[in-house]
C-alpha cells in the first residue's frame, strides 16, 4: 500500500531534506507540507494523509495541540512526533495527545522511514533512545492511577487557557473567540477550579508543560 504523508515543520530546509528522502521510497508519497499547526489541521482535512510527521515547536499552536485537534476529527490518521525536544514532558505530551511515534530530529533518515512504515501499518514506534522515558512514565501512571489534568478540560477551556498563557486578557480572548466577556470569565473559573491553580503564572506554566502553547523548535 502506498502511504500518504503530510510533513509539518516550520523549517524549510528540513522539509526539503525530508522531501528528498521520501522521494526515494517507492511506497511513500509526500502529499503535502505545512509550516504551522493550523495549516497542518486544515491540510489533514483536505488531503487525508495516512501519516502526519509533526514537529512540536511550531510558530502558532504547538505540535502537541495540533495533534490533538487533528485526531479529534481524523481519528484514523497516524501522527509521528519529530522534534529536537527529547525530555520527558514533550515525549509524554505528544503520546498523550495521540501520536503513535516519536523521534528526535537527529535520528538517522533510515529510522524515520522505518517509523513511518511501522506507524502507517498500525504499529507504534519510539526511538530507541527515548524508550526509557516512555517506560518510566507508564510505570508512574500505573502506580498513581492519575489521568493527565489537561484531559479534564473541554476543547473551549483548552483554547481559553492557551490564549491566557499567550498573554491575552479576558476581554481580548472574548474578542478572539467571538464570545461574551461573561462567558470567557466563566471558562476561566472552570479552568482554575479543575486545575486547582489561580495565578496566570501557574496556568501559563501548566499550559507550556502540557504543550498547549507554542514552543521554539
Amino acid at each position: 500500500m502506498m502511504l500518504r504523508i503530510l510533513l509539518v515543520d516550520d523549517h524549510r530546509i528540513l522539509r526539503e531534506g525530508l522531501r528528498a528522502l521520501l522521494s526515494t521510497e517507492d511506497d511513500l508519497e509526500l502529499v503535502g507540507e505545512a509550516a504551522d499547526g493550523q495549516a497542518a489541521i486544515d491540510l489533514t482535512q483536505q488531503l487525508h494523509p495516512h501519516v502526519v510527521v509533526m514537529d512540536i515547536g511550531l510558530p502558532d499552536i504547538s505540535g502537541i495541540e495540533a495533534t490533538r485537534k487533528i485526531l479529534e476529527t481524523n481519528p484514523d490518521v497516524k501522527v509521528i512526533g519529530l522534534s529536537i525536544h527529547s525530555d520527558r514532558r514533550f515525549v509524554v505530551g505528544m503520546l498523550a495527545a495521540g501520536a503513535k511515534g516519536y523521534l528526535p530530529k537527529n535520528c538517522a533518515s533510515e529510522e524515520l522511514v522505518k517509523a513511518i512504515r511501522e506507524v502507517g501499518g498500525g504499529g507504534i514506534y519510539i526511538s530507541e533512545q527515548l524508550k526509557g522515558i516512555v517506560l518510566e512514565d507508564y510505570v508512574r501512571q500505573v502506580q498513581s492511577k492519575e489521568q493527565p489534568a489537561v484531559s479534564t478540560l473541554s476543547d473551549r477551556e483548552r483554547e481559553v487557557l492557551r490564549l491566557l498563557a499567550g498573554g491575552q486578557d479576558l476581554k481580548q480572548i472574548a474578542a478572539s473567540l467571538g464570545l461574551s466577556y461573561k462567558t470567557v470569565e466563566g471558562h476561566r473559573q472552570h479552568i482554575t477550579e479543575k486545575l486547582g491553580m489561580r495565578s496566570v503564572a501557574d496556568l501559563t506554566r501548566f499550559a507550556i508543560r502540557e504543550g498547549l502553547v507554542s514552543l521554539d523548535a
